[in-house]
Formats: C-alpha cells, structure tokens, sequence
C-alpha cells in the first residue's frame, strides 16, 4: 500500500522541481532579454507574451487557435533563446543559471517526443475495450486462438 503512494509522491515532487526550473528559467530569459534589448524587464515580458501568445479564434463556425508565430517556428525560437541565455550564464560563469536553462531547453525539445511514445504506448490500452468497439487483434505472435466447438452425436 505505501509503494503507490511513495510513487505518487516522488512523481508529484519531480513535477514541482520541474516546474519550479522552467519558472526560474523563464525569468532568465526575460531577463536577459530586457538587458540585450535594453528595456525592462516588464516590457521584455510583455513582447514575450505577445510573441507566444495563443488565442481561440472562431472562423467559419469551427473553433481555432491562432497566434503570431506558425507552429514550426515557436519550438525553434524557443530553444535559441534558451541557448542565446546558456551561452551567456557559461559566459559569465553562473553555473546555477545555466544549469537551470540547460535543463530547460533538454525538457522543451523532448517533450514532444516524449508525448508522442506515452500516447503511443497508453493508447491501445485505453481504446481497446472502448463500448461499442472489438478488441483489436493481439500483436503477440506467440498466441495461437482457436475456436473449440462440440460434436452434437
């Protein structure tokens, strides 16, 4: 009974620690951003803001979300300025803060790929006895099925 509990704690604990590392590190950022830029720190974050922002938009009777930089472009931009912020920390030798973007910018660029392998693995499972559908047929090969029926003599 405590292993599942002690999980959920070191999970939701993980989480925290993530979470807490990308706040500080988009603190950074704007930081660093309002100094290269010179403005403030406030102006900096409202440009960011604005940057990313994403807004539901309804055009022809469906649901959008639509927002300044296309999709391709946001993940890039990202990573730059969390390498154009790395690459100044290791500059000036703050170990803390570069660890914290390096963290950062490994979590952004796999997260995609870590989403895409949890809902490949947890998908079969969760759609398979879904009502109304059939169990999808088993990928094991060491399987063998077989319909037994009895002779009426």
């Amino acid at each position: 009974m405590a292993r599942p509990r002690l999980t959920i704690a070191v999970a939701l604990l993980v989480l925290v620690a993530l979470a807490a590392t990308i706040t500080y590190t988009g603190l950074l950022v704007v930081g660093v951003l309002a100094e290269y830029l010179g403005t403030s720190r406030f102006v900096a974050g409202l440009l960011l803001g604005a940057l990313f922002a994403r807004l539901p938009w309804i055009s022809r009777g469906k649901l959008r979300i639509v927002g300044l930089l296309p999709k391709p472009v946001r993940l890039p931009l990202m990573a730059s300025l969390l390498t154009l912020c790395l690459l100044r920390f290791l500059m000036q030798g703050d170990a803390v803060s570069a660890l914290c973007a390096g963290l950062t910018m490994i979590f952004v660029l796999a997260f995609p790929l870590w989403k895409k392998r949890l809902f490949a693995r947890l998908s079969p499972s969760a759609f398979n006895f879904a009502a109304g559908r059939n169990a999808a047929v088993a990928a094991d090969n060491t399987v063998i099925e077989g319909d037994f029926r009895e002779r009426k003599d």
